[in-house]
């Protein structure tokens, strides 16, 4: 029987701060001296279990004893915003829901992810992309690359693969922007516009209809009642939120960390071939998701510990993704090197059903950036950037470059 690792008396506080926006905390250090799990204290003052070893984030987020719904008992929420999420109808479509559910909701939208249907995207998004560069190079240096390009580009995508018309496109374009405004106001007005754009959008398309995601829902479970209306206005919010808001991020935290290492920008720059292999130890490094929310159904017994059922786990996956087990040098960023079994789309049956279209448009977003703009460089010095943080997601409110 192996020996249980040591706690201590008082769990410490979580989340932690990360002193660089794109790569964890120092302050894990403490945590991994103790094994890959302790206990934690969260804002609410309620403790929950933060796993920080690679092997064991991996097995419980595989493990059918622990649930993603945020309704239940002792799921563990990071901030009172992240705990109001329960209440708005969108966890109740994959990201909130466990089997037999999720695998009915999975399983109709799986078909229009699959990998040849997302490279058959990748010259539309190739031309997203070519013509952010071109608007970002026409307005010249200084230009913010989170605005200019970082949120438009997976904003555009994410309407290529809905069937979002071409003309309804900078009527679409704006809201979708201002989904993740740090004003509250702005970001609710948003919500409410794109769900009722969604609304109209879909009646527009059942009587005439296009290509697209939602073309197939219509085509399909919408037409054999297995999907409501209001359930597809839901899955295009979904898509858009989760398509939009973490490939944004990580296109803007990965150029920064480039550019703050700049013999990898070089070599990015100069094997553009590296480019889709770099994708996934970009997102290995800036490790996006600081914690991945559970809660236990059933008694678990690992890594020397019992977790009770009803007990809260926050998998930390930026944690995990800096782990040894994963790559031999794990606090260097090496775009050489491509550790595709990190966590920064999740893992087992919830992992991210969108991560064939992310690689696409981070693999050319990376390349073509690097490629066209070579002498991409900050305008600011690295510590006047502003981040900002929602629930367990780091984020750049502005990343001003200049070449």
């Amino acid at each position: 029987m192996s020996t249980p690792a040591a706690t201590p008396a008082e769990p410490r506080a979580f989340p932690i701060g990360r002193q660089c926006p794109y790569r964890p905390s120092d302050g894990y250090a403490p945590f991994r001296t103790e094994g890959p799990m302790s206990r934690v204290r969260l804002y609410d003052g309620s403790v929950a279990w933060l796993v920080t070893g690679y092997r064991e984030a991996r097995a419980l987020l595989a493990d059918r004893r622990v649930s993603i719904n945020p309704r239940l008992d002792g799921f563990p929420a990071l901030s009172a915003e992240m705990a109001g999420l329960e209440n708005t109808g969108y966890t109740d479509v994959l990201i909130g829901v466990d089997p037999p559910v999720h695998t009915r909701q999975r399983a109709m939208l799986i078909p229009s992810f699959s990998v040849r249907r997302m490279n058959a995207l990748r010259p539309a998004i190739q031309q997203i992309v070519d013509q952010r560069i071109d608007a970002m190079l026409a307005a010249g240096p200084p230009v913010d690359l989170v605005a200019a390009f970082a949120l438009p580009v997976p904003a555009m995508a994410v309407c290529v693969l809905l069937g979002v018309p071409y003309e309804d496109r900078d009527a679409f374009e704006g809201p979708a922007r201002s989904l993740f405004d740090t004003d509250p106001e702005r970001a609710g007005a948003a919500m409410v516009a794109l769900s009722e754009y969604f609304g109209q959008l879909i009646e527009r398309k059942v009587a005439d209809p296009g290509v697209g995601l939602l073309d197939d829902l219509i085509a399909g479970p919408v037409r054999t009642g297995a999907l409501s209306h209001e359930e597809l206005v839901r899955y295009a919010m979904l898509m858009l939120i989760a398509g939009q808001d973490t490939t944004a991020n990580v296109i803007a935290l990965g150029v920064l960390a480039l550019l703050e290492h700049p013999d990898q920008f070089a070599r990015l720059r100069d094997d553009p071939d590296l480019a889709a292999g770099a994708v996934e130890e970009i997102m290995r490094y800036v490790s996006l998701i600081e914690a991945i929310s559970r809660v236990a159904v059933e008694d678990i017994d690992i890594a020397g510990h019992r977790i009770r059922a009803g007990e809260g786990l926050l998998i930390g996956a930026a944690a995990a993704n800096f782990s040894a087990e994963l790559v031999r040098t794990p606090d260097r960023l090496d775009v050489t090197r491509s550790p595709r079994h990190h966590l920064g789309f999740g893992f087992g049956v919830h992992q991210c059903i969108g991560q064939n279209l992310a690689r696409i448009e981070l693999e050319l977003a990376f390349r073509t950036l690097t490629r066209r703009v070579p002498g991409l460089r900050l305008a600011v010095a690295a510590d006047q950037i502003r981040t900002s943080v929602t629930g367990p997601m780091e984020r750049l409110a502005v990343l001003p470059v200049a070449w």
